[in-house]
């Protein structure tokens, strides 16, 4: 039996390899604008980052977002972000034994 591969994405803040499903993906549309990809297939340019807060604080302080994606990101999205890590990263301590 062969075994499935996990997909593993680089956070671009750490620049360290991890499985796509420990990863937030923001995406950047045709339009510039650029949002926290929920579903993980929203259509666009995409880039990762880790679950956790500290990161994401990390990338609103170095404006990451705004060398990876070549636009201005205002800090509401980064503020955006941080709370949605905080959520995302309590709700995965909450059900990692499910």
């Amino acid at each position: 039996m062969r075994r499935r591969k996990i997909p593993m994405r680089k956070d671009i803040v750490t620049g360290e390899m991890a499985p796509k499903k420990e990863l937030i993906r923001v995406v950047r549309d045709k339009e510039g604008n650029v949002s926290i990809d929920k579903t993980g297939k929203q259509s666009g340019r995409g880039a990762y980052i880790s679950m956790d807060v500290e990161i994401a604080k990390q990338a609103k302080s170095k404006k990451t977002f705004n060398k990876v994606f070549e636009v201005d990101v205002d800090d509401q999205f980064y503020d955006e972000l941080i709370a949605y890590t905080d959520h995302e990263q309590a709700r995965k301590k909450l059900f990692e034994n499910d």
